[in-house]
C-alpha cells in the first residue's frame, strides 16, 4: 500500500514536471549506473529533462532552480544555452545530451555529469561537459551550480561590500584599490547596489571547473577569463583572470565592464565609451593626463589640424608608439570631462548611449550638438578650445 501511494504520488508529480519537458533531452546510456529507487529516478530523469527544456531566457524565473542558488546556476546556465546547436553543421540540435554519471551524495542530493556530443561522418564531436548539483525539495528536483562546494575551504573577506573568496592568501591591498575602483565607477553610473561573491581563481580553467564546467569547445587554449551572473539583486563573479593578487587590474577595462553592466552594448557608442575609459581609466598602462600630454604635443605640432575630419577618421596620433591612441577617443575624453563638469553625469550617458558608432557618425554629431551644443560646422574650433583650455 505504501508503495502504491508513493507510485501515484510520484506519477502525479512527473505528469507536472513532463508538462515542462516537451522533449527527452537526455540520452542514457546503457553503463551508467543508476540509483536504485526507480521512482527517485524517474522524479530525478524527470526533472533533468525539465531543466534543460527551460527557455534560456527565462533563467531567472526557471521553475527548476531554488532562489538561493539563483546567481551561480544562472551563470552554469549561461554557459549551456544553446549548447546542442552547430552553426557550421546547420542543425539546432546538433549535439545530443548524454547522462555520463548520476551520484547520491546524501539523502536528498544527487551529483550529475552531462555530455553534449555531435556525430558527424562517424567521428564523434565533444561540444561540452558539465557537473551540476540535483536536491530533492517536496515532489521535484531542483539543480544548482556545484560552485559552493568545491569552495567550501576557501576564505571569505568582505571588502568595499563584496565578498572575496580565495583559498590561502590574499593581497589585500591590490584588493582593496580594485573593488573600490568598482564602487567609485558604479557610482558614478548610478548603478544598483547588489551583494556581491566574488571568487578568485588561478585560471580560467579552474574558474570553469569551479563553476561546473567541465569542458567547453570554446574555450579551447583559452588561459584567462571570467564568469559572471546577476539574478535576484545579486551577482556573482568566478575571477579566472586576476587570481589572489589581484596583478593583472586594468582600470581602462574595468570602466567598460562596470558601464555595460548598466547601458546596453547595442546603444553604446563605441568613440565615447573610449573616451570615458580614457578619462577614468588610462589606457595601455597610461594615465589621463599621460595620453593628454601626448595629445597636445600632436596638436601643437598640427595646428592646422582638421580634427572633424580626424575624428572621422580616428587617426591614431601616436604612431612610433607600440598602442595605439586615437584622436576620436581623446576629443571625447575632453568633451566628457567638460559636460560632466558642468551639466553633470546624466548629460554624459545621454552622449554614451546615442547608437552604435556609423561610418558617417550622424548620430553622435546629432547627439552631441543635443546634449552638448557643439555642432558639426562649429567642432573643428570647439575642440582647440577644449585643447588650448588644458
Amino acid at each position: 500500500m505504501k508503495f502504491q501511494k508513493r507510485f501515484i504520488a510520484a506519477l502525479i508529480c512527473m505528469m507536472s514536471l513532463l508538462a515542462h519537458a516537451r522533449a527527452e533531452r537526455v540520452t542514457v546510456p546503457d553503463n551508467v549506473r543508476l540509483p536504485v529507487d526507480t521512482v527517485e529516478w524517474s522524479l530525478l530523469l524527470a526533472s533533468l529533462n525539465g531543466f534543460l527544456d527551460v527557455d534560456a531566457a527565462n533563467n531567472n524565473a526557471t521553475s527548476f532552480v531554488l532562489d538561493a542558488d539563483m546567481p551561480g546556476t544562472t551563470a552554469l546556465m549561461d554557459e549551456m544555452k544553446g549548447i546542442v546547436a552547430s552553426g557550421k553543421y546547420k542543425d539546432n540540435n546538433f549535439y545530443k545530451c548524454y547522462l555520463n554519471n548520476v551520484t547520491k551524495l546524501d539523502a536528498a542530493t544527487f551529483l550529475i555529469q552531462l555530455s553534449f556530443i555531435g556525430v558527424n561522418e562517424g567521428v564523434p564531436l565533444y561540444r561540452a561537459g558539465f557537473t551540476l548539483l540535483a536536491k530533492r525539495n517536496g515532489r521535484q528536483f531542483y539543480f544548482c551550480t556545484p560552485l559552493p562546494q568545491n569552495t567550501i575551504a576557501w576564505r571569505r573577506k568582505e571588502i568595499h561590500g563584496t565578498n572575496v573568496y580565495y583559498k590561502h592568501t590574499l593581497n589585500t591591498s591590490n584588493a582593496r584599490a580594485y573593488f573600490g575602483k568598482i564602487a567609485a565607477y558604479d557610482k558614478k553610473l548610478g548603478a544598483p547596489v547588489h551583494t556581491t561573491d566574488f571568487y578568485c581563481a588561478d585560471n580560467f580553467h579552474e574558474a570553469l571547473q569551479l563553476l561546473g564546467v567541465d569542458y567547453k569547445s570554446d574555450y579551447n587554449g583559452t588561459p584567462h577569463n571570467s564568469l559572471s551572473a546577476n539574478a535576484g539583486g545579486r551577482s556573482l563573479s568566478v575571477n579566472g583572470t586576476l587570481t589572489a593578487e589581484f596583478t593583472k587590474f586594468d582600470p581602462h577595462d574595468l570602466w567598460h565592464e562596470r558601464l555595460h553592466n548598466v547601458l546596453s552594448t547595442s546603444i553604446i557608442n563605441r568613440p565615447v565609451d573610449e573616451g570615458t575609459a580614457y578619462l577614468y581609466g588610462g589606457s595601455w598602462g597610461l594615465s589621463w593626463k599621460e595620453i593628454l600630454n601626448k595629445f597636445k604635443t600632436y596638436a601643437h605640432a598640427h595646428p592646422d589640424a582638421d580634427w572633424f575630419t580626424l575624428y572621422n577618421e580616428s587617426k591614431n596620433f601616436d604612431e612610433p608608439a607600440k598602442f595605439p591612441l586615437n584622436v576620436d577617443f581623446v576629443i571625447n575624453a575632453l568633451i566628457v570631462e567638460k559636460v560632466e563638469k558642468e551639466k553633470g553625469f546624466p548629460s554624459v550617458i545621454a552622449l554614451l548611449s546615442c547608437g552604435k558608432k556609423e561610418k558617417s557618425n550622424e548620430n553622435y554629431f546629432t547627439a552631441l550638438e543635443k546634449v552638448v551644443g557643439i555642432s558639426k560646422a562649429k567642432f573643428n574650433s570647439s575642440v582647440w578650445e577644449l585643447i588650448n583650455a588644458k
